[in-house]
Protein backbone atom coordinates (compact mmCIF):
# COMPACT_ATOMS: atom_id res chain seq x y z
CA UNK A 1 0.00 0.00 0.00
CA UNK A 2 1.07 3.72 -0.92
CA UNK A 3 0.94 6.34 1.55
CA UNK A 4 3.33 8.58 0.46
CA UNK A 5 2.42 12.32 0.77
CA UNK A 6 -0.77 11.00 2.23
CA UNK A 7 -2.72 12.25 5.41
CA UNK A 8 -4.61 9.78 7.58
CA UNK A 9 -6.83 10.93 10.41
CA UNK A 10 -8.32 8.51 13.57
CA UNK A 11 -11.27 9.57 15.59
CA UNK A 12 -10.48 7.95 19.01
CA UNK A 13 -7.01 8.07 17.99
CA UNK A 14 -5.63 7.93 21.63
CA UNK A 15 -7.69 4.43 22.31
CA UNK A 16 -5.86 1.14 21.66
CA UNK A 17 -6.11 0.17 18.79
CA UNK A 18 -5.65 3.95 17.55
CA UNK A 19 -1.92 3.99 19.17
CA UNK A 20 -1.52 0.25 17.40
CA UNK A 21 -1.81 2.01 14.06
CA UNK A 22 0.09 5.29 14.67
CA UNK A 23 3.26 2.81 15.37
CA UNK A 24 2.34 0.51 12.82
CA UNK A 25 1.78 3.28 10.29
CA UNK A 26 4.66 5.50 11.34
CA UNK A 27 7.27 2.04 11.32
CA UNK A 28 6.54 0.94 7.92
CA UNK A 29 5.04 3.79 5.96
CA UNK A 30 7.93 6.47 7.01
CA UNK A 31 6.68 8.52 3.80
CA UNK A 32 3.12 9.32 5.15
CA UNK A 33 2.92 13.47 5.39
CA UNK A 34 0.21 13.48 8.63
CA UNK A 35 -1.63 11.25 11.36
CA UNK A 36 -3.88 13.51 12.52
CA UNK A 37 -5.18 11.99 16.37
CA UNK A 38 -8.38 13.18 16.74
CA UNK A 39 -10.36 12.83 20.20
CA UNK A 40 -11.97 14.58 23.18
CA UNK A 41 -9.71 13.11 26.37
CA UNK A 42 -7.17 16.04 26.65
CA UNK A 43 -5.61 13.84 29.23
CA UNK A 44 -4.58 10.79 27.06
CA UNK A 45 -4.05 13.46 24.32
CA UNK A 46 -1.52 14.77 26.71
CA UNK A 47 0.02 11.46 27.39
CA UNK A 48 -0.32 10.34 23.64
CA UNK A 49 1.93 13.15 23.48
CA UNK A 50 4.46 12.74 25.53
CA UNK A 51 4.71 9.00 24.15
CA UNK A 52 5.49 9.62 20.98
CA UNK A 53 7.33 12.88 20.97
CA UNK A 54 7.64 15.65 18.29
CA UNK A 55 11.16 15.32 17.03
CA UNK A 56 10.63 11.45 16.53
CA UNK A 57 7.20 11.44 14.62
CA UNK A 58 6.89 14.84 13.22
CA UNK A 59 4.11 13.42 10.76
CA UNK A 60 1.68 13.65 14.48
CA UNK A 61 -0.74 16.33 15.13
CA UNK A 62 -3.39 16.25 17.88
CA UNK A 63 -6.56 17.66 17.02
CA UNK A 64 -9.04 17.78 20.35
CA UNK A 65 -12.64 17.36 19.42
CA UNK A 66 -16.18 15.00 19.22
CA UNK A 67 -17.38 12.68 16.98
CA UNK A 68 -20.73 14.66 18.15
CA UNK A 69 -19.87 17.93 16.59
CA UNK A 70 -20.09 18.06 12.62
CA UNK A 71 -18.48 21.25 12.43
CA UNK A 72 -14.85 20.59 13.82
CA UNK A 73 -14.82 17.13 12.22
CA UNK A 74 -15.49 18.99 9.00
CA UNK A 75 -12.67 21.25 9.86
CA UNK A 76 -10.32 18.51 11.21
CA UNK A 77 -10.60 16.60 7.85
CA UNK A 78 -9.96 19.57 5.49
CA UNK A 79 -7.05 18.32 4.29
CA UNK A 80 -7.44 14.40 5.22
CA UNK A 81 -7.20 11.65 2.61
CA UNK A 82 -8.07 8.71 4.53
CA UNK A 83 -10.46 8.25 7.88
CA UNK A 84 -10.36 5.26 10.40
CA UNK A 85 -13.07 6.03 12.68
CA UNK A 86 -12.48 4.10 15.59
CA UNK A 87 -14.44 6.48 18.32
CA UNK A 88 -17.17 4.83 19.61
CA UNK A 89 -18.74 4.13 23.45
CA UNK A 90 -18.14 0.36 23.78
CA UNK A 91 -18.72 -0.26 27.48
CA UNK A 92 -22.36 -2.54 27.57
CA UNK A 93 -23.46 -2.37 31.02
CA UNK A 94 -22.80 1.82 30.46
CA UNK A 95 -24.31 1.91 27.47
CA UNK A 96 -27.33 0.39 28.71
CA UNK A 97 -27.50 2.97 31.87
CA UNK A 98 -26.80 5.81 29.72
CA UNK A 99 -28.64 5.10 26.23
CA UNK A 100 -28.78 8.73 25.10
CA UNK A 101 -24.92 8.84 24.88
CA UNK A 102 -24.54 6.11 23.70
CA UNK A 103 -26.43 6.58 20.56
CA UNK A 104 -25.03 10.19 20.24
CA UNK A 105 -22.04 9.27 19.95
CA UNK A 106 -22.48 5.67 18.00
CA UNK A 107 -24.85 6.79 15.66
CA UNK A 108 -25.10 10.70 15.63
CA UNK A 109 -21.04 10.46 15.32
CA UNK A 110 -21.16 7.99 12.35
CA UNK A 111 -23.56 10.58 10.56
CA UNK A 112 -20.79 13.28 11.27
CA UNK A 113 -18.06 11.31 10.42
CA UNK A 114 -19.79 10.71 6.86
CA UNK A 115 -21.39 14.02 6.03
CA UNK A 116 -17.83 15.98 7.03
CA UNK A 117 -16.15 13.26 5.06
CA UNK A 118 -18.52 13.74 1.81
CA UNK A 119 -18.20 17.39 2.37
CA UNK A 120 -14.55 17.48 1.80
CA UNK A 121 -11.73 16.23 -0.05
CA UNK A 122 -11.64 12.26 1.65
CA UNK A 123 -10.89 9.82 -0.29
CA UNK A 124 -11.58 6.37 1.59
CA UNK A 125 -13.08 5.90 5.34
CA UNK A 126 -12.81 2.77 6.79
CA UNK A 127 -15.30 2.08 10.38
CA UNK A 128 -14.72 0.01 12.82
CA UNK A 129 -17.71 -2.49 13.95
CA UNK A 130 -18.16 -4.89 16.52
CA UNK A 131 -19.60 -8.56 16.91
CA UNK A 132 -22.19 -7.25 18.96
CA UNK A 133 -23.35 -5.33 16.07
CA UNK A 134 -24.57 -8.62 14.44
CA UNK A 135 -27.74 -10.02 15.88
CA UNK A 136 -27.70 -7.07 18.69
CA UNK A 137 -29.36 -7.68 22.09
CA UNK A 138 -27.58 -4.64 23.54
CA UNK A 139 -28.12 -0.87 22.89
CA UNK A 140 -24.33 -0.40 21.87
CA UNK A 141 -24.82 -3.76 19.20
CA UNK A 142 -28.00 -1.82 17.95
CA UNK A 143 -25.78 1.61 17.97
CA UNK A 144 -23.26 -0.17 15.90
CA UNK A 145 -25.26 -1.93 13.46
CA UNK A 146 -26.69 1.35 12.79
CA UNK A 147 -23.41 2.68 12.43
CA UNK A 148 -22.62 0.03 10.21
CA UNK A 149 -25.69 0.29 8.00
CA UNK A 150 -25.07 4.30 7.95
CA UNK A 151 -21.67 3.84 6.72
CA UNK A 152 -22.63 1.25 3.95
CA UNK A 153 -25.11 3.33 2.51
CA UNK A 154 -22.90 6.23 2.74
CA UNK A 155 -21.95 4.48 -0.94
CA UNK A 156 -25.57 5.55 -1.98
CA UNK A 157 -25.14 8.72 -1.46
CA UNK A 158 -21.80 10.24 -2.78
CA UNK A 159 -23.24 10.54 -6.11
CA UNK A 160 -20.05 12.01 -8.46
CA UNK A 161 -17.79 11.96 -5.06
CA UNK A 162 -15.46 8.80 -5.37
CA UNK A 163 -15.02 8.25 -1.94
CA UNK A 164 -15.17 4.52 -0.98
CA UNK A 165 -17.07 3.57 2.59
CA UNK A 166 -16.03 0.32 3.89
CA UNK A 167 -16.03 -1.49 7.71
CA UNK A 168 -13.99 -4.22 9.53
CA UNK A 169 -15.59 -5.89 12.33
CA UNK A 170 -13.80 -8.28 14.52
CA UNK A 171 -13.99 -9.55 18.30
CA UNK A 172 -12.50 -8.90 21.45
CA UNK A 173 -9.44 -7.56 21.06
CA UNK A 174 -6.61 -8.87 23.40
CA UNK A 175 -5.37 -6.77 26.33
CA UNK A 176 -7.26 -3.50 24.76
CA UNK A 177 -8.52 -0.95 27.06
CA UNK A 178 -11.66 -2.48 29.38
CA UNK A 179 -11.43 -5.96 28.22
CA UNK A 180 -11.31 -9.57 30.31
CA UNK A 181 -8.01 -10.38 30.20
CA UNK A 182 -6.16 -6.58 31.77
CA UNK A 183 -9.68 -7.05 34.34
CA UNK A 184 -8.56 -10.32 35.27
CA UNK A 185 -4.82 -9.79 35.55
CA UNK A 186 -5.27 -7.03 37.82
CA UNK A 187 -8.04 -8.82 39.97
CA UNK A 188 -5.45 -11.99 40.28
CA UNK A 189 -4.06 -9.77 42.96
CA UNK A 190 -7.00 -10.23 45.25
CA UNK A 191 -7.08 -13.90 44.34
CA UNK A 192 -10.51 -14.00 42.83
CA UNK A 193 -11.48 -13.95 39.39
CA UNK A 194 -15.40 -13.20 38.95
CA UNK A 195 -16.45 -15.13 36.04
CA UNK A 196 -20.28 -14.64 34.39
CA UNK A 197 -20.67 -18.09 33.18
CA UNK A 198 -18.40 -21.05 32.74
CA UNK A 199 -19.44 -21.60 29.38
CA UNK A 200 -19.28 -18.00 27.85
CA UNK A 201 -16.96 -17.97 24.72
CA UNK A 202 -15.71 -14.80 22.94
CA UNK A 203 -13.63 -14.18 19.84
CA UNK A 204 -10.30 -13.40 20.03
CA UNK A 205 -8.29 -11.24 18.17
CA UNK A 206 -4.74 -9.24 18.68
CA UNK A 207 -4.10 -5.48 18.32
CA UNK A 208 -1.97 -6.43 15.38
CA UNK A 209 -4.80 -8.37 13.87
CA UNK A 210 -7.14 -5.36 13.98
CA UNK A 211 -4.27 -2.99 12.35
CA UNK A 212 -3.83 -5.72 9.41
CA UNK A 213 -7.59 -5.74 8.80
CA UNK A 214 -7.79 -1.98 8.89
CA UNK A 215 -4.80 -1.64 6.56
CA UNK A 216 -6.38 -4.19 4.48
CA UNK A 217 -9.41 -2.04 4.07
CA UNK A 218 -7.82 1.11 3.23
CA UNK A 219 -5.68 -0.72 0.28
CA UNK A 220 -8.30 -2.72 -0.86
CA UNK A 221 -11.98 -2.24 -0.26
CA UNK A 222 -14.67 -1.50 -3.16
CA UNK A 223 -16.77 0.21 -0.98
CA UNK A 224 -19.24 -1.01 1.00
CA UNK A 225 -18.06 -3.83 2.45
CA UNK A 226 -18.48 -5.51 5.91
CA UNK A 227 -14.76 -7.02 6.36
CA UNK A 228 -14.44 -10.40 9.16
CA UNK A 229 -10.91 -12.12 10.15
CA UNK A 230 -10.70 -16.05 10.26
CA UNK A 231 -10.00 -15.69 14.37
CA UNK A 232 -10.21 -18.02 17.19
CA UNK A 233 -12.78 -18.23 20.47
CA UNK A 234 -12.14 -19.02 24.05
CA UNK A 235 -13.73 -19.88 26.80
CA UNK A 236 -14.13 -16.79 29.81
CA UNK A 237 -13.56 -19.65 32.00
CA UNK A 238 -10.26 -20.72 30.25
CA UNK A 239 -8.89 -17.11 30.44
CA UNK A 240 -9.35 -17.00 34.19
CA UNK A 241 -7.93 -20.73 34.42
CA UNK A 242 -4.98 -19.69 32.26
CA UNK A 243 -4.39 -16.28 34.38
CA UNK A 244 -5.44 -17.65 38.07
CA UNK A 245 -5.55 -21.06 37.93
CA UNK A 246 -5.18 -21.13 42.25
CA UNK A 247 -7.81 -18.48 42.27
CA UNK A 248 -11.28 -18.57 43.15
CA UNK A 249 -13.41 -18.40 40.27
CA UNK A 250 -16.67 -16.98 41.77
CA UNK A 251 -19.97 -17.61 38.99
CA UNK A 252 -21.73 -14.18 38.62
CA UNK A 253 -23.82 -14.47 36.06
CA UNK A 254 -24.49 -12.65 32.99
CA UNK A 255 -24.23 -9.06 33.10
CA UNK A 256 -27.42 -6.62 31.10
CA UNK A 257 -27.05 -6.75 27.44
CA UNK A 258 -24.69 -9.90 27.34
CA UNK A 259 -24.66 -12.87 25.03
CA UNK A 260 -23.52 -16.18 26.17
CA UNK A 261 -21.54 -16.75 22.64
CA UNK A 262 -20.70 -13.67 20.28
CA UNK A 263 -21.44 -13.87 16.21
CA UNK A 264 -20.01 -11.99 13.71
CA UNK A 265 -22.25 -13.19 10.31
CA UNK A 266 -25.27 -14.14 10.58
CA UNK A 267 -27.18 -17.04 8.66
CA UNK A 268 -29.25 -14.32 7.00
CA UNK A 269 -26.07 -12.48 6.28
CA UNK A 270 -24.36 -15.34 4.38
CA UNK A 271 -27.25 -14.70 1.11
CA UNK A 272 -23.98 -11.82 0.75
CA UNK A 273 -21.12 -13.18 2.19
CA UNK A 274 -17.68 -14.37 0.54
CA UNK A 275 -14.72 -16.05 1.54
CA UNK A 276 -11.76 -14.11 0.74
CA UNK A 277 -9.03 -17.01 2.10
CA UNK A 278 -7.76 -14.63 5.39
CA UNK A 279 -11.15 -13.00 5.96
CA UNK A 280 -14.88 -13.16 5.12
CA UNK A 281 -16.81 -9.81 3.34
CA UNK A 282 -20.29 -9.21 3.57
CA UNK A 283 -21.20 -7.25 0.02
CA UNK A 284 -24.15 -4.70 0.09
CA UNK A 285 -27.44 -6.06 -1.61
CA UNK A 286 -27.09 -3.33 -4.05
CA UNK A 287 -23.70 -2.87 -4.41
CA UNK A 288 -22.21 0.29 -7.35
CA UNK A 289 -20.10 -2.48 -8.91
CA UNK A 290 -19.94 -5.60 -10.62
CA UNK A 291 -20.12 -8.69 -8.27
CA UNK A 292 -18.55 -10.82 -11.18
CA UNK A 293 -15.97 -8.80 -11.69
CA UNK A 294 -14.83 -8.58 -7.39
CA UNK A 295 -15.62 -12.60 -6.87
CA UNK A 296 -12.59 -12.74 -9.90
CA UNK A 297 -10.60 -9.89 -8.96
CA UNK A 298 -10.55 -11.56 -5.11
CA UNK A 299 -10.57 -15.24 -6.18
CA UNK A 300 -13.99 -14.86 -3.79
CA UNK A 301 -16.22 -17.63 -3.03
CA UNK A 302 -19.71 -17.78 -1.79
CA UNK A 303 -20.17 -19.11 1.47
CA UNK A 304 -23.32 -22.07 1.93
CA UNK A 305 -26.35 -20.77 2.66
CA UNK A 306 -27.58 -20.64 6.10
CA UNK A 307 -24.11 -20.46 6.78
CA UNK A 308 -22.99 -18.73 10.31
CA UNK A 309 -19.96 -17.51 12.04
CA UNK A 310 -20.53 -18.02 16.05
CA UNK A 311 -17.57 -17.83 18.90
CA UNK A 312 -19.51 -21.10 20.54
CA UNK A 313 -19.63 -23.28 17.42
CA UNK A 314 -16.05 -21.92 16.11
CA UNK A 315 -13.72 -24.64 14.59
CA UNK A 316 -10.69 -22.96 15.57
CA UNK A 317 -10.14 -22.69 19.58
CA UNK A 318 -7.85 -21.06 22.19
CA UNK A 319 -6.23 -23.83 24.90
CA UNK A 320 -5.32 -22.32 28.81
CA UNK A 321 -1.64 -23.03 27.26
CA UNK A 322 -2.23 -20.93 24.06
CA UNK A 323 -3.73 -17.84 25.63
CA UNK A 324 -0.88 -17.58 28.64
CA UNK A 325 1.49 -17.58 25.37
CA UNK A 326 -0.14 -14.61 23.86
CA UNK A 327 -0.91 -12.59 27.06
CA UNK A 328 3.23 -12.81 27.42
CA UNK A 329 3.40 -12.22 23.85
CA UNK A 330 0.50 -9.00 23.10
CA UNK A 331 -0.45 -8.23 27.12
CA UNK A 332 2.41 -8.25 29.76
CA UNK A 333 5.63 -9.66 29.30
CA UNK A 334 6.54 -10.73 32.96
CA UNK A 335 3.17 -12.63 32.96
CA UNK A 336 3.83 -16.15 34.85
CA UNK A 337 1.78 -18.55 36.28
Amino acid sequence: MDLSAKSILITGGTGSLGTALVKHITRNYSDVRKIAIYSRDEQKQFQMAHDFPKDEYPQLRFLLGDVRDRERLKRALKDIDYVIHAAAMKHVHLAEYNPDECVKTNVGGAENVIHAALETNVERVVALSTDKACAPINLYGATKLTSDKLFIAANNIKGWNPIKFSVVRYGNVMGSNGSVIPFFLKKRKEGKLPITDPGMTRFNISLQGGVDMVMHALEYAWGGEIFIPKIPSYKVSDVAEAIGPKCEKPVVGIRPGEKMHEEMISSSDSFYTYDLGKYYTIIPSSPRWSVDEFVKAHNAKKVPEGFRYNSGENEEWETVESLRELIREHVDSEFRV
